[in-house]
């Protein structure tokens, strides 16, 4: 396993360890919000190890502390956790065989796909996936564990801004690759879709639809190229006679 972790350059170890601190400050918050809501420290600590979804966890915790049914909890969770089953087709082949691969599945979740499936080639994606999966269980566990035992003090997590932790994290990942003109609109497009549905949509919806944006770059960019329209790359090119 060591031999994997060879293969990834720092920036892309930065990226994941920035990705696995946000991560350990949501489970701080989420420890906290359980401990809070009355729940004894094992519960959130037993689902972090065996469930280790942190948005169905949330749920579950949400609607059994409003007073809800516990498996409506569950079902809910479930819900949420089907989008795995999409990312299992995509990265079955990084799993191994055996143990190995019961583990991996176990450690399936969304960064962990996506950090892998970004990268160029099979040895450098399949150590993205494990370095990710296997930082951001631990990270998360621990994060749990102390916000469930300062939980008494940090129960209102708003008054901290914890939630604002992992997005902030997210955005900060994604600066650079505003730098692209075609990234730029996308990001701009999606911001107002978001923007613009935000007061007539549920939560979680104008999130979605901002992905809408993504159109728009893939309709700047030139045909075989993978460049944009405007890229003097592109639109530039010299031609014979051309005094450039």
């Amino acid at each position: 396993m060591r031999s994997l972790f060879r293969t990834l350059d720092r920036g892309l170890l930065r990226d994941i360890a920035l990705v696995c601190l946000a991560d350990a400050i949501v489970g701080l918050s989420y420890g906290a919000i359980a401990v809070g809501e009355g729940f004894d420290l094992w519960l959130p600590m037993l689902m972090s190890v065996l469930v280790f979804g942190g948005a169905s966890q949330f749920i579950f915790i949400g609607i059994v502390g409003s007073g809800g049914n516990p498996i409506a909890g569950v079902v809910a969770g479930l819900l949420v956790n089907a989008r795995h089953l999409p990312f299992g087709f995509a990265v079955a082949e990084l799993l191994g065989s055996g143990l190995r691969r019961l583990v991996g599945t176990h450690l399936m979740i969304d960064e962990a796909v996506a950090f892998a499936l970004a990268q160029k080639d099979f040895p450098r994606r399949r150590a993205a996936y494990w370095a990710t999966g296997i930082g951001l269980f631990v990270c998360w566990n621990a994060g749990v564990l102390a916000g469930g035992l300062a939980g008494s003090a940090i129960s209102d997590t708003d008054l901290l801004g914890l939630d604002a932790a992992f997005p902030a994290v997210l955005l900060a990942l994604l600066l650079p690759s505003l730098r692209d003109a075609g990234a730029r609109r996308a990001a701009v497009a999606g911001v107002a879709v978001a923007l613009a549905t935000t007061p007539f949509l549920p939560a979680g919806l104008p999130v979605l639809l901002a992905l809408a944006g993504v159109l728009v770059s893939l309709g700047s960019t030139a045909p075989g190229t993978g460049e944009t329209a405007g890229d003097p790359a592109v639109s530039g090119r010299h031609t014979e006679g051309d005094p450039r």
